[in-house]
């Protein structure tokens, strides 16, 4: 008789438990009803998103720029700042047979805009990249880059 008053009771106090977590699971406003802010992406070269990337490449066609080493300070819905390194092939006497140099940047992203290819999400639209002192042979203090779609 004893074993059967621990089993109703567990089987009891099972039941209870389980009833108090269905009615705060219900009472719970359902999740998909509250918007979700994000902030934009990077889209790289295969149109994939990014978010804080340490490296990005600048020229698609044949990676002769790209950024290193991003440490990113600020990402929001406005802008995104970062630190790191352009390396940069001087292309002397031809881009095969050139060199990389690497150069330190400050990597600002900004203008946001909806993604054609996903209109719900919502990517940066302009990249700077401003140069601390010495820059490549060509190169303004700050070169301004659109970015693709």
């Amino acid at each position: 008789m004893r074993g059967s008053l621990v089993g109703t009771t567990v089987t009891l106090a099972a039941g209870a438990l389980l009833t108090a977590a269905m009615t705060t699971a219900s009472a719970s406003p359902p999740t998909g009803s509250v918007p979700r802010v994000t902030a934009p992406v990077l889209v790289d070269c295969q149109f994939n998103k990014n978010v804080r990337p340490t490296d990005f490449i600048l020229a698609c066609g044949d990676g002769n720029s790209r950024l290193g080493g991003l440490t990113w300070v600020k990402w929001d819905s406005e802008s995104a700042l970062a630190e790191g390194v352009n390396a940069v092939n001087n292309c002397d006497p031809y881009c095969a047979k050139g060199v990389f140099r690497s150069y330190h940047v400050t990597v600002r992203l900004d203008r946001p805009a909806a993604w054609k290819k996903n209109p719900d999400v919502k990517r940066y639209t302009r990249m700077s990249v401003t140069y601390d002192d010495a820059r490549p042979k060509g190169f303004t203090q700050t070169m301004v880059y659109p970015l693709w779609d």
